[in-house]
């Protein structure tokens, strides 16, 4: 075994799906790093910090065919880790001919197990066992640690080790208890490393992927934003040609970008469309109204169906329903509000790599899903459109980047995530219109000394959840018996992982005081210090 055995509520891998059309690609003409996943916790790291030298990756399950694989013809392929044994039986492999395309390959953990077995040497379980921090000592420091010193810590994730070498091998590093924690061929630049570079507990591990990207494969790294602006726009005006397009809005940074890119591209044959359902957060639907017309002037339908989600939602505790409900409302008024735009045959989305990766996987590969995610497929096919989602492949950090380069407006670019079935999923339990307009002024005051305070760029998400709870009290003399607020705040660079932020004291203080005086119908206010995994940032 290699890496530990993820949960169910661990974080699922994304598969970039290669049936998706891509004329839209974002690494369209440029240098492309193929990762294959295994199942490894840390896959999108991995794309990640490969992205962060300027490089553009991509995932692919590792049972993706071979024909998939060649067709985004990759300058260099990673095997990330994963949970499985090299040895068990139905392990996870790879089609062979991924060790005979000639393209430089780097085996992390897993991966390199797998690597050493393919090609002829043995793995089996290690007498001692590595998780956590490890010694690095260094043989040979030409090609993946050029530059770097004779020992450094390493991040350990393995219970079986490398027991002999494939022929033309040779070792790169190793550790007190794996002396094959780095190896390469002697002449092919294939590589593999029993840590994980990727994560920040290898400190220099940014360094080896560096090295790996330059040095070994020789990459440039010419994926920048301000050229993939351009790429995508050029890509988006030849698909559309002289047709219209609608946008569905959400008031978040994903569909403002979406819609800056597509305008950029057709100028005026962009339509939005903002469906208000009632589980928006506090003067939401105003501010969508009022950034849209500022930097976009025309070309924008409001559906105001609050009412109408509402009802859908009256009675319904379980988390899935309110989904499933609000994303079959969301679909059956956006349908009703496009039949008002002539010629509308292209539907732009603000799809994630974090959206895909919650709710599918491709090729039967080893995710599971968490939550489904209404923007993922859910807008069913008899609705007649082609579907355009640039940012298919890129993480809210990059997406934030291209929305500074379009000239949006700051508050909608630092504008923190949120949920497509909103608060509804914010607000455990029943939906009523009570309730939301209890969670709203909650949120609210949290929002507001967070803003006050300095810390909303610091955050990668923060929020209050209304429990369906209520607990005893004492206000005026007099007993209580009201609801509990819980506040949520995370740190996160892409929402695959999360830590729990320690706010300042004296600001859950203010917040807790706020909350409790001002709001009637709470009377207690709780501290989510919990991380993801195990716990999704959401309740819900």
């Amino acid at each position: 075994m290699t890496d530990p055995d993820p949960s169910v509520d661990a974080d699922p891998d994304v598969y970039a799906d290669p049936n998706v059309d891509i004329a839209l690609a974002p690494g369209q003409g440029h240098e492309t790093v193929l990762v294959l996943d295994f199942g490894a916790q840390y896959t999108q790291l991995i794309a990640r910090r490969v992205r962060e030298h300027h490089v553009y990756c991509r995932i692919l399950p590792h049972n993706a065919p071979l024909s998939a694989i060649e067709a985004l013809a990759p300058k260099a392929i990673i095997l990330s880790g994963g949970p499985a044994s090299v040895w068990a039986g139905g392990s996870p492999r790879c089609d062979h001919g991924v060790f005979e395309m000639g393209v430089p390959l780097l085996g992390l953990c897993y991966g390199m197990q797998l690597i050493c077995g393919e090609l002829g040497g043995s793995v089996a379980p290690a007498s001692h066992r590595e998780f956590g921090r490890a010694t690095l000592h260094v043989d040979q420091h030409d090609g993946l640690f050029e530059g770097l010193p004779d020992d450094m810590d390493v991040w350990m994730s393995h219970g079986d080790r490398v027991e002999t070498l494939p022929d033309d091998f040779e070792i790169v590093a190793h550790t007190e208890h794996a002396p094959y924690a780095a190896v390469r061929h002697a002449t092919k630049p294939i590589y593999g490393v029993q840590f994980h570079p990727e994560v920040a507990h290898t400190p220099r591990g940014k360094e080896i992927l560096r090295s790996f990207l330059f040095n070994v494969a020789g990459l440039t790294g010419d994926w920048v934003m301000s050229r993939w602006i351009e790429d995508e726009v050029a890509a988006i005006r030849a698909k559309v040609g002289e047709n219209q397009v609608i946008c569905g809005l959400s008031g978040g940074v994903d569909s403002a970008v979406t819609a800056a890119l597509v305008y950029r591209a057709i100028g005026d044959r962009l339509t939005c469309i903002f469906v208000d359902n009632g589980v928006l957060r506090a003067g939401e639907a105003e501010m969508v109204e009022e950034a849209f017309t500022a930097h976009f002037g025309e070309g924008l339908i409001v559906a105001r169906a609050a009412d109408r989600f509402l009802d859908k939602l009256a009675g319904v505790t379980d988390p899935e329903r309110k989904r499933k409900i609000i994303g079959h409302e969301f679909i059956d008024v956006f349908k009703a509000e496009s039949t008002h735009v002539e010629n509308a045959n292209f539907l732009a989305q603000g799809t994630l790599y974090p959206d895909v990766i919650e709710s599918v996987s491709a090729y039967g590969g080893p995710s599971a899903t968490i939550k489904t995610h209404h923007n993922v497929g859910g807008l069913p096919e008899e609705l007649g459109f082609e579907l355009i989602e640039p940012l298919r492949d890129l993480f809210k950090d990059e997406v934030r980047v291209i929305g500074h380069e379009l000239g949006l407006p700051d508050e909608l670019v630092w504008r923190h995530p949120f949920p497509g079935p909103g608060l509804a999923i914010r607000c455990l339990g029943e939906v009523t219109r009570e309730r939301l307009d209890v969670l709203r002024q909650a949120d609210t005051i949290l929002l507001a000394e967070v803003e006050d305070a300095g810390l909303m760029r610091a955050l990668w998400q923060v929020f209050c959840v209304i429990l369906p709870v209520k607990t005893v009290g004492v206000m005026g003399d007099e007993r209580t018996y009201e609801s509990v607020v819980a506040i949520r705040a995370v740190t996160s660079e892409d929402a695959m992982t999360a830590d729990w932020a320690q706010l300042p004291d004296g600001l859950l203080r203010r917040v807790s005081n706020r909350i409790i005086n001002g709001v009637r119908g709470i009377n207690r206010v709780v501290l989510d210090i919990s991380s993801k995994p195990p716990a999704t940032i959401e309740w819900e």
